[in-house]
């Protein structure tokens, strides 16, 4: 999931949570009534209740073992932890400020069409921020802000990082280049207010113009230059304040050209060892690095023992991730509408068996309100009718809001 976006302008710096911004967030809340926006009450056929002390006869999720940094949540809230929505155009719609008021929001990712200048999208994210400050918000910790900022083809905003991966990977002295891009990425994006990049890519390629290397996405042929010069990204960029995503789990090395998860399935038929010893191998270096979060991708790998795409998949996340790399952070899926998963239903559904598998994050990345909001409605009724182990959801949205609680704002 990418698209190219190019500037020569330099970001303007900004100031976040101010007095002003507190007053605003006030504001918003008194507008709203606290309430969901006009349609916002019934979604996908769920009303929200009015109570605040009382989800349908039930006391409100709170902190217990297992969930130590869970405040008080009603259901939807709860529910709203695990999604990351997006929108179309330059202006936040009101109907994911009013969310954002509520606590029914985890964060918000930005595409080249949301963004026209560096300032504009600084002023939208004084935007989000104050929704986030609303007394009515139970979530008293920054918003996630992320974007993809890769560096090359691969960036949202102008400016650093302005080399690709791949031109990284073979400029006269790697480890200089990649960390001075991890250190431009995190300065480039907390000036506009972003706290979280959707990078890097620590995949390495195994064929020159493969899906990788069509757009220079990757830094080496080789798994461990690959994820050594990740790693370093990770450090640099992280240093800065501003988390960084690992991606895509547990790697899309084999993948030709035309082998796109955003357009159509994909199986990739490498032998276990093979994965375990060559793709996972980067993934290894990022974790050790401390990364923040690891994004899972869409194609199914059989020789792990699943038909399932990689983000559905228990045996991926809890099997190869969690169980045998330790990873122990936040985890997101790819993009919830990707054409390879066509044949797994509805977003609601999707978002329901990426919650099961294990997903901490749910990435609405279609830039329609809509599709956070069913995906939301769908984690409260699996969440209702015993779908979702209760206990694992909240100790995931414990490690999301563990996160969000170390991310600048």
């Amino acid at each position: 999931m990418f698209s190219t976006l190019r500037w020569r302008t330099a970001p303007a710096l900004f100031t976040f949570r101010t007095a002003a911004a507190a007053v605003l967030a006030l504001a918003v809340c008194t507008v709203t009534g606290g309430a969901p926006a006009a349609g916002a009450g019934t979604v996908a056929g769920l009303v929200k209740p009015a109570a605040a002390g009382t989800v349908a006869g039930q006391p409100l999720h709170a902190a217990r073992p297992g969930a130590a940094t869970l405040p008080p949540l009603d259901d939807w809230q709860l529910a709203g932890q695990h999604i990351i929505y997006s929108y179309s155009g330059l202006t936040p719609p009101s109907g994911l400020l009013t969310r954002i008021c509520e606590g029914q929001v985890a964060g918000v990712i930005f595409f080249g069409q949301n963004i026209s200048s560096p300032t504009q999208i600084a002023g939208v994210i004084r935007q989000l921020n104050q929704a986030d400050a609303c007394p009515g918000n139970p979530v008293h910790e920054p918003l996630i802000l992320e974007t993809d900022q890769e560096g090359g083809l691969v960036r949202r905003l102008p400016g650093a990082p302005v080399l690709s991966e791949k031109q990284i990977g073979e400029s006269s002295d790697p480890a200089a280049a990649v960390s001075s891009a991890g250190t431009g990425a995190g300065d480039n994006l907390l000036s506009v207010g972003m706290n979280t990049n959707a990078a890097p890519v620590v995949d390495f390629y195994r064929q020159a113009g493969d899906f990788y290397d069509q757009f220079q996405r990757s830094y080496s042929m080789s798994p461990s230059t690959a994820g050594t010069l990740g790693a370093d990204f990770i450090t640099a960029q992280q240093a800065t304040g501003v988390a960084a995503t690992a991606k895509h789990f547990p790697g899309l090395a084999s993948a030709t050209a035309s082998q796109n998860t955003d357009v159509g399935p994909v199986t990739l038929w490498d032998h276990l060892d093979r994965i375990r010893t060559l793709d996972e191998l980067p993934y290894q270096s990022a974790i050790a690095a401390g990364v923040k979060l690891v994004m899972l991708d869409w194609a199914v790998y059989p020789n792990i023992g699943s038909r399932r795409p990689a983000g559905l998949s228990t045996k991926v996340i809890a099997g190869e991730l969690r169980g045998r790399l330790g990873f122990t952070g936040v985890t997101e899926t790819d993009a919830i509408g990707a054409g390879a998963l066509g044949a797994f239903g509805s977003t609601s559904s999707r978002a329901v068996q990426a919650a099961v598998a294990g997903d901490d994050l749910i990435l609405s990345a279609g830039q329609q309100l809509s599709e956070g909001t069913d995906a939301m409605a769908a984690l409260v009724t699996a969440e209702r009718d015993g779908t979702l182990n209760l206990a694992d959801f909240e100790a995931s949205a414990a490690r999301i809001i563990a996160l969000r609680s170390t991310l600048p704002g």
